[in-house]
C-alpha cells in the first residue's frame, strides 16, 4: 500500500549554529515516527487491557485503561473529539474521561450499552495508514485499524486520529474517530 505523508513547513527544522539559540528554542514539532509510534501504542494497549482483563478481572483492566487514558488521550488538556466505533445516539460522542473509560471497559451504569470494546479478546491489532498529514505542532493519521480475536476473525474499522504534544513534549490524542467499514451488501 502507498503511504502518504504530508509535512508542512512549520515541521521543517531550523538551520542554525547558534549554541545560545538552541537553549532557549522549543519545539513541540512532531515527527512521523513518533506518530506512527503512537498509533502502535494504542493498538498494544488495547490488546493488553483485554489480556488483563481476561487474566486478572475487570478491575485490573479498568485500572490499565484508566492509566492509558491518563498517559495517550490529552483529556488534561480539555476535551477530547472521541467518536468510538460501537456507540449510539443519544451516547455517540465521548468527549470526557469516564465516558472514554467506560467505552474502554464498560461497567459504568450511565453508560449501559458499554460492553467494553478493550475487553473483547483482540489478539492482534495492525494500523494500514492511508495518509498522514503532519504541520508542525500536530499530527493526523486516518486508515484502517485491522483488529483479529482470539478466534481469528478480523475486524476493520477507519481510523482517525490528531495527535498533539503537551507542555512535557508527550503526544497526545486530541481526536479519536472510529467507525465500521460501510459495505453495499
Amino acid at each position: 500500500m502507498k503511504h502518504t505523508y504530508f509535512l508542512g513547513l512549520a515541521s521543517l527544522a531550523l538551520a542554525g549554529n547558534c549554541a545560545a539559540t538552541e537553549k532557549v528554542v522549543v519545539s513541540q514539532a512532531i515527527s512521523v515516527h513518533e506518530a506512527l509510534a503512537a498509533q502502535e501504542a494504542w493498538c498494544k494497549a488495547l490488546i493488553e487491557i483485554g489480556s488483563t482483563y481476561e487474566e486478572s478481572g475487570h478491575e485490573a483492566a479498568k485500572a490499565l485503561a484508566e492509566k492509558v487514558l491518563d498517559t495517550s488521550y490529552g483529556f488534561q488538556l480539555g476535551v477530547v473529539l472521541f467518536k468510538p466505533t460501537l456507540t449510539v445516539s443519544p451516547q455517540t460522542f465521548r468527549t470526557a474521561r469516564a465516558e472514554a473509560l467506560s467505552y474502554f471497559v464498560g461497567g459504568d451504569p450511565a453508560f449501559p450499552d458499554d460492553a467494553g470494546f478493550a475487553l473483547k479478546g483482540w489478539r492482534k491489532c495492525e494500523v494500514e495508514n492511508a495518509a498522514v498529514f503532519i504541520t508542525g505542532d500536530s499530527a493526523t493519521t486516518m486508515g484502517k485499524v485491522h483488529l483479529t480475536d482470539k478466534e481469528g476473525s478480523v475486524t476493520s474499522v477507519d481510523k482517525t486520529w490528531k495527535f498533539v504534544k503537551d507542555d512535557a513534549g508527550k503526544l497526545r490524542i486530541v481526536v479519536h474517530h472510529s467507525s465500521l467499514e460501510h459495505s453495499e451488501d
